[in-house]
């Protein structure tokens, strides 16, 4: 049976009664510019703790400076820092006063201080380009006279390693709908990572439904939240495209 997905326009801090979800997926304005969209969002993480399971997470999407500025409200909200992962893009963007130009920006995972980290659905994702090898090495002592052979050794693959904390994925750019589109398998991973089968994923701030296209690709309902109508729209047509779409 195919996931509901679900693309609905409205303010996320309005929800109703459709949670408790299996995670929840949050790319919220960084507040990094002096763009008209680009403000901070108040509230949404009271929010996002209220309709969590005990056992779910929450996936934020964010600079380090917009996690500095929001500490104490994911504090407040009852939501305590687990692990963060860097997203490697391949180009980046540069204010006049940066050094460096920036091509990554973070995931970080919280949990509800009322719940234990062990008790937080998990299931850990591993990559075929960081395979763990056992090396055997075995050496025959050459001859000391007459013809010497080559030494001797063996190796063998031990499996795929552990998925690394810094995760390459191509940017959207040329080709993104939103302005702040993020990659299908990056959000895919983060999805496999802490949503359990047959749970819904809930985003926050849906923008263009990426994360609406990643649920279905790993076999989990979805529910998108967009304040914006026009990109609400250009959302449901993204993923109608590819999918059944419940009527919002």
């Amino acid at each position: 049976m195919t996931p509901e997905i679900e693309i609905v326009t409205g303010d996320c801090r309005e929800i109703d009664a459709s949670g408790p979800f299996g995670m929840i997926l949050a790319d919220p304005p960084y507040g990094d510019t002096s763009l008209d969209w680009d403000r901070r969002v108040k509230g949404w993480q009271a929010v996002a703790a209220e309709t969590l399971q005990p056992t779910a997470s929450l996936w934020v999407f964010g600079s380090l400076r917009y996690f500095m500025a929001e500490a104490r409200a994911f504090e407040e909200a009852g939501l305590r820092y687990a692990q963060e992962i860097v997203w490697e893009k391949h180009n980046g963007s540069g204010f006049h006063a940066d050094r460096f130009k920036r091509v990554h920006e973070l995931a970080v995972q919280f949990y509800r201080t009322d719940a234990a980290w062990a008790g937080v659905w998990n299931e850990v994702q591993t990559t075929p380009d960081a395979v763990q090898r056992s090396v055997k090495r075995k050496k025959g002592r050459p001859a000391h006279m007459g013809h010497i052979d080559a030494a001797a050794y063996s190796s063998e693959d031990g499996g795929p390693r552990i998925m690394r904390s810094v995760i390459y994925a191509r940017s959207c750019h040329g080709r993104a709908i939103h302005p702040t589109e993020k990659p299908v398998d990056l959000l895919e991973i983060l999805i496999r990572t802490s949503c359990p089968p047959g749970g819904i994923v809930c985003d926050m701030f849906a923008g263009s439904g990426a994360a609406g296209e990643a649920a279905r690709n790993a076999g989990r309902g979805y529910v998108g939240f967009e304040i914006d109508h026009t990109m609400a729209n250009k959302a449901r047509e993204r993923l109608s495209a590819k999918l059944p779409l419940v009527s919002a």
